[in-house]
């Protein structure tokens, strides 16, 4: 077996060729999903998978078994059994599957699962900006209006259909203007559109989503209306947004992380106010650009996170840049800050938001929305390897073999950004302010080069000498 192989943590090309027992046994494993994060965990040495995993039926209806048949790791309810909350140890689960069953959950020590039991409250488009909202009076009244500008990257945004009437006000004060309907809590661009009149809602206003007096019908849809950016950055004439993978390990502390890699998302149409009932010139998302007439999937609408730094860089300047990504690092602390009171924490959960950045010409970032699941499909080579690293690398960070420290600012491609307070970087990266005049540099590098599998190979050897003393 080769040095490298017998590193822990550091994954072979043949996983097979490292897989060992951990301690005492192996890793057991649940996923939901059949995508790239199951790759990952298949591949990833020390874990194996637990039968029956990918059932998308709740445990607790997941068929029947005679009392006096029932195995270890089983619990019995009545006359149907379920897997016990301890036979495994980390669970990739669904939003609906964890709604469903969390709160019933006994959680054993050692279990991890994705998601925190109201992670919505960030991740529905109405929640995120009524929090926002609410944190940003709160430093107003506290620290005055200077540090509340801190929380000037969200567009005006109104929820509807409870705050209508207000919004006709804002309407009436600024007409012309291009604003964006998008329904509070679906995803890929689904049911969005954007309107300068306001008789352009009309049907919407009076149709299917106008609270009903009838209590046994469904209630109506909840919408967010924000003020359009009618000014984005443009690359070859086309808009784009950026996606931006952040880590939380605990809200209280909050210990967040944030991926160096991640990727610019283009429309496939060249950008124009002309027709704003084109989807292909405003939205960005890959669900809807793969259905334009003219898209390559050989091409793809995509720039990986490098690719946009040293274009920017190049064309505006490093330090301008440098400070634009500086904006982007203040987005993510304040929307988590936002929700850091009222999100349950519970050590057991783990999230990895996708946030979606749009940047005005400017260079100016503007929160779009925060995915409690970014898609984890992917959708050619290039985006399988970014993402495989990203899921093989958040898994090194949660660390559940035990072989790190718990002290590392960086773990492959994920950077310490805060633990209960801003991270100081360590060292100088080629992504710090060209003049180099700043003293203490966020340990923030979205877009940075990075070694990762180099990097992991130092930490996990380093991690071996401090344990061993």
């Amino acid at each position: 077996m080769s040095k490298v192989a017998r590193i822990p943590g550091y994954q072979s090309k043949n996983p097979k060729q490292n897989r060992g027992i951990i301690g005492d046994r192996e890793i057991r494993y649940k996923c939901s999903l059949q995508n790239v994060i199951l790759d990952v965990l298949r591949g990833r040495p020390g874990w194996t998978e637990v039968p029956g995993q990918n059932s998308q039926v709740p445990a607790a209806q997941q068929g029947t078994r005679p009392s006096n048949q029932q195995t270890s790791g089983q619990t019995q309810t009545g006359n149907q059994s379920r897997p016990s909350d301890g036979d495994w140890d980390f669970y990739w689960c669904d939003r609906e599957w964890l709604h469903q069953n969390y709160d019933t959950m006994f959680l054993h020590e050692h279990q991890k699962i994705l998601h925190f039991r109201n992670h919505y409250e960030l991740t529905r488009k109405n929640l995120m900006v009524k929090n926002l909202k609410r944190l940003r009076k709160q430093t107003e009244r506290e620290q005055g209006k200077t540090e509340a500008q801190s929380f000037d990257f969200y567009p005006t945004t109104y929820e509807l259909p409870s705050e209508y009437h207000i919004f006709v006000e804002e309407f009436k004060k600024n007409l012309g203007i291009i604003w964006i309907m998008k329904p509070a809590a679906k995803s890929q661009g689904k049911g969005i559109f954007l309107f300068r009149r306001l008789k352009d809602i009309t049907d919407w206003k009076k149709g299917e989503y106008q609270p009903l007096s009838d209590q046994t019908r469904d209630v109506p849809e909840t919408y967010v209306v924000q003020r359009y950016i009618e000014n984005p950055l443009l690359i070859g004439g086309r808009k784009f947004d950026v996606r931006v993978y952040v880590l939380v390990c605990s809200y209280n502390p909050l210990k967040v992380w944030l991926y160096r890699g991640g990727f610019a998302r283009f429309s496939n149409t060249r950008f124009s106010l002309d027709s704003i009932e084109d989807t292909y010139v405003h939205l960005t998302n890959v669900a809807v650009q793969k259905n334009a007439p003219d898209y390559d999937p050989e091409k793809g609408c995509k720039w990986s996170t490098q690719q946009l730094r040293k274009y920017l860089a190049a064309k505006h300047g490093v330090d301008k840049v440098q400070k634009m990504f500086k904006s982007i690092d203040n987005i993510i602390i304040k929307s988590l800050q936002s929700v850091q009171k009222i999100i349950i924490n519970d050590k057991h959960c783990f999230e990895m938001y996708g946030y979606d950045v749009l940047l005005d010409s400017d260079l100016k970032p503007w929160l779009i929305e925060i995915n409690a699941s970014p898609s984890l499909t992917a959708s050619g080579k290039e985006d399988y390897d970014l993402k495989f690293g990203l899921l093989s690398d958040l898994l090194n960070v949660l660390d559940l073999e035990n072989r790190l420290t718990g002290k590392e600012k960086r773990i492959g491609g994920w950077d310490l950004l805060w633990d209960d307070g801003p991270i100081v970087a360590d060292d100088n990266m080629d992504c710090t302010p060209a003049n180099g005049s700043a003293v203490s540099t966020p340990n923030s590098y979205l877009g940075c080069f990075n070694d990762r599998k180099k990097q992991l190979r130092e930490i996990y050897l380093t991690a071996q000498s401090v344990k061993k003393s």
